[in-house]
C-alpha cells in the first residue's frame, strides 16, 4: 500500500521533471525535431518556471505520448493571474502494450506498490525527448525544480502541507509551492530576523519580467563533473595497494591475484581413470587381475588380456589402453578365474576412453590464472589442485567510516525530530563486499573539530564519510578538507541523486602512523539512496584499483517503460528485472529511500533528458551485499 500522500508528490515530481524539460522539447518540436535538442538557449528558464517567475508554455503532446500537466502556475499574492494560451486537445492515450498489459500487478502485490499498480487514474505529465549529454549547464542553479520535487518525495503528508522552499535568487519571495509547483497547502515562507514583511498591492497590470538572476552564493558553486568522468577519476586517483602472501583459504577470498596462478606440475599429474569401472590392456575378452582404489598403485605394468577394478580418480598402470565402464561391462565365473566382457560389442571401450591423461589440463609452467584475476571460491580450488599452500595477492584496502549528524539514532524508533541511522549498518558490508577491510565505523556528531581530528589520525587507505558534503551550517565536510590542504578531485556529480558527493587527496602529512601518503577522502551525501549512489559513483572505482580487482563486464537491458530524466544530470534509478530480462523501474526512489532499492536487481543509468520504453540502458550491479567475492557494481 501506498504510505499517504506518496501520489502529491510523485504528482510533483512529474511536473517538475516536464517543466524542465518542455523548453528543450518546445524548441526542437519548432525546429522540426521532436527528438533532437534545440540548438539555442531554451525560450524560458525552467527554474524560473517551476518557482513561478515565468508562465509555462502549453504543453503540445505527442501522439500516443503522456500530456504535460494541465494546471498553469498560481499568481503570486496581489497580482493577475499570468495570461497563458489555452492547451490543445490531448492526443489519444495509446492503447497498452501486451507486455504492460501483461506486466501490471494486482495492488495487494508488495511489488505492485513499487511498481506503482493502482495509480493509472493519476494525470500521467511525461513529455518523451532525449537531451544531448555533450550540452550540460555552465553554472550551478542554487534551486533545480526536480531536487524540490525529489524533496518533497521525501517528506511525511504532515511536511508536505507545511513545505516552504525560499527561492534564493529572490530572498523574501512568495515560496514556490503557493505559485504553481503542483503542492496545495503551502504556507508563506516566514520573513527573515530583523526584516519588515513586504505586501503586494492589488495591481491592475500583467506581472513584469522575472527577477534577475543572481549568482549562487555558494562558496562551492561550480559545474558538476559529468557522471562518466567522475567514475573515470575516481578509477584513476589511487594506484594498486603493496602484494602480501597469504594462506590459501577465506584470507585471499575477494582479493585479486598479485601475481599470476603458474602450474607448479603437470594437471593431472598421472594417469588417470575418468570412471568407475575396469582398466583394461588390449582387445576382451579380459581376465581380471584383482582391483585398484583411488589412492592406491598397482605394482607393475598391465599386460594384455588382462583387467583391474578400478574407482573414479585411480591411478592407472603401465599398459593400460581404456577404461571399461561399470554399466558397460559384466563378468563370468570361470574355472581358470573372473572374466570380463562388454555388455555388447557396441560398448567395447576404444582406445584411450574414459582415461584422464597426464597433463590434459595443463603442463607444468603454464599459466593457469593472470595477475589481477579475483580470488574465487574456484580459484582457490584451481590453486590447491595445482598444489598451492599461499597465495601472493593485493592488500585490502583499509576503509574507515565516518558517520556524521547529530540527528541519527543507532537503536530504537525515530523519534523527537531524530532519524534511524541507515547507513552505518548497511555500508561496512557493502565495502567488505568490495573488498576492503572495514578497520572501523564512528559516529560523530556535526562539529568540525571532531571531523578534523578523526581524519587526520586515521591510518586507512580510504576515509569514507555519510552527510556534512554540502553548504549547511554544520557541514564541515568541505571547510575541513580546506584547513588540512587536501586536494579535491571531484567537487559534486552530475548525477541525481547523489549530487553533493566529493573525491579528496589527502595530503601525506594525515597519513597515520604507518607513513602511507597515497590516501583518499570520498563524501558521501546523508540521503541513503543518495549515499548508495555515491557508492557507486566513486567508492567502488577507487576500491577495485586499489584491491587490483578487474572493472567488471557491463550489461544493459531494454526498458520496460519510460523513465523520467533530469534536464542536465544522468539519474540512476532502482530496477528489477522480468522474465523477459527487462529492466522495470521501481517506485520509492528518492534520495532518502531504500524501499525501491531493497527490491531492486540494479540501478538503471538514465541519461540526461530520460529514456524511452524499449531503450537499451546500462545497469550498475547492486548485488554488493552478497557474497563477498562479488563485483558489487
Amino acid at each position: 500500500m501506498s504510505r499517504p500522500g506518496g501520489d502529491a508528490a510523485d504528482r510533483a515530481l512529474d511536473d517538475a521533471l516536464a517543466l524542465a524539460n518542455e523548453p528543450r522539447r518546445r524548441a526542437a518540436r519548432d525546429a522540426g525535431d521532436t527528438h533532437g535538442e534545440p540548438a539555442g538557449p531554451p525560450p524560458n528558464d525552467p527554474l524560473a518556471v517551476a518557482l513561478g517567475h515565468e508562465p509555462a508554455a502549453p504543453a503540445r503532446p505527442r501522439a500516443a505520448a503522456r500530456p504535460a500537466p494541465a494546471h498553469p502556475p498560481r499568481p503570486a499574492p496581489g497580482t493577475e493571474p499570468a495570461r497563458t494560451e489555452p492547451a490543445p486537445e490531448p492526443a489519444a492515450a495509446a492503447a497498452p502494450t501486451p507486455r504492460a498489459a501483461a506486466g501490471r500487478r494486482d495492488a495487494s502485490d508488495p511489488l505492485a506498490v513499487l511498481f506503482g499498480a493502482g495509480r493509472d487514474d493519476r494525470p500521467p505529465t511525461w513529455q518523451g525527448g532525449h537531451a544531448d549529454p555533450s550540452r550540460r549547464a555552465t553554472t550551478a542553479d542554487p534551486v533545480d525544480p526536480v531536487d524540490v520535487a525529489m524533496s518533497l518525495n521525501e517528506m511525511s503528508p504532515n511536511d508536505e502541507r507545511r513545505a516552504t522552499v525560499q527561492d534564493p535568487r529572490n530572498p523574501g519571495a512568495t515560496p514556490p509551492a503557493a505559485r504553481g509547483t503542483g503542492v496545495s497547502g503551502a504556507t508563506p515562507a516566514r520573513p527573515r530576523p530583523g526584516t519588515t514583511p513586504t505586501t503586494s498591492a492589488p495591481s491592475t497590470t500583467s506581472p513584469g519580467p522575472p527577477p534577475a538572476r543572481r549568482e549562487a552564493r555558494d562558496p562551492h558553486a561550480h559545474p558538476a563533473t559529468p557522471w562518466p568522468d567522475a567514475r573515470r577519476l575516481a578509477r584513476q586517483a589511487g594506484r594498486r595497494l603493496a602484494p602480501q602472501a597469504v594462506p590459501l583459504g577465506e584470507q585471499a577470498l575477494g582479493r585479486s591475484l598479485a601475481r599470476g596462478l603458474v602450474a607448479l606440475t603437470d594437471l593431472p599429474s598421472f594417469d588417470s581413470s575418468a570412471m568407475d569401472g575396469w582398466a583394461v590392456a588390449g582387445p576382451g575378452p579380459w581376465l581380471v587381475k584383482g582391483q585398484v582404489l583411488a589412492g592406491q598403485r598397482h605394482r607393475g605394468a598391465l599386460h594384455g588380456g588382462h583387467a583391474l577394478r578400478v574407482a573414479t580418480g585411480t591411478a592407472l598402470p603401465p599398459g593400460t589402453t581404456a577404461v571399461l565402464r561399470s554399466e558397460h561391462g559384466r563378468t563370468e565365473e570361470r574355472t581358470d578365474g573372473t572374466w570380463l566382457q562388454p555388455r555388447a560389442p557396441h560398448l567395447a571401450p576404444g582406445p584411450g576412453q574414459e582415461i584422464r591423461h597426464r597433463g590434459q589440463e595443463c603442463r607444468g609452467g603454464d599459466e593457469l590464472l593472470p595477475t589481477g584475476t579475483l580470488v574465487t571460491p574456484t580459484v582457490l580450488g584451481l590453486a590447491a589442485a595445482a598444489g598451492y599452500d599461499d597465495l601472493v595477492v593485493t592488500a585490502r584496502p583499509r576503509v574507515e567510516l565516518l558517520v556524521l549528524g547529530d540527528e541519527l539514532l543507532d537503536h530504537g524508533l525515530p523519534r523527537s525530530g531524530r532519524v534511524r541511522d541507515a547507513l552505518g549498518p548497511m555500508l561496512p558490508s557493502w565495502l567488505r563486499a568490495l573488498g576492503a577491510d572495514v578497520t572501523d565505523v564512528r559516529r560523530l556528531v556535526d562539529d568540525a573539530g571532531a571531523l578534523h581530528d578523526a581524519v587526520t589520525t586515521s591510518g586507512a587507505d580510504l576515509v569514507v564519510t555519510t552527510g556534512g558534503t554540502a553548504s549547511g551550517p554544520v557541514d564541515h565536510v568541505h571547510p575541513v578538507l580546506a584547513a588540512i590542504g587536501a586536494r579535491l578531485l571531484v567537487d559534486g556529480v552530475a548525477v541525481r541523486p547523489g549530487h553533493p558527493m566529493l573525491l579528496a587527496a589527502l595530503p601525506s602529512g594525515t597519513s597515520g602512523a604507518d607513513g602511507r601518503k597515497d590516501r583518499h577522502l570520498i563524501g558521501l551525501p546523508g540521503n541513503p539512496l543518495a549515499a548508495v549512489s555515491g557508492v557507486l559513483t566513486l567508492v567502488a572505482p577507487l576500491l577495485r584499483t586499489l584491491g587490483g580487482r578487474p572493472v567488471p563486464a557491463p550489461y544493459a537491458a531494454p526498458l520496460t517503460e519510460d523513465v523520467h530524466g533530469h534536464p542536465q544530470d544522468t539519474r540512476l534509478v532502482p530496477v528489477v528485472f522480468d522474465d523477459e530480462s527487462a529492466a522495470r523501474p521501481l517506485h520509492f526512489a528518492g534520495p532518502a529511500m531504500l524501499r525501491g532499492l531493497a527490491a531492486a536487481d540494479g540501478m538503471a543509468v538514465i541519461p540526461p533528458g530520460g529514456a524511452r520504453a524499449g531503450d537499451e540502458t546500462a545497469v550498475l550491479d547492486t548485488g554488493a551485499l552478497g557474497p563477498s567475492w562479488g563485483s558489487g557494481g
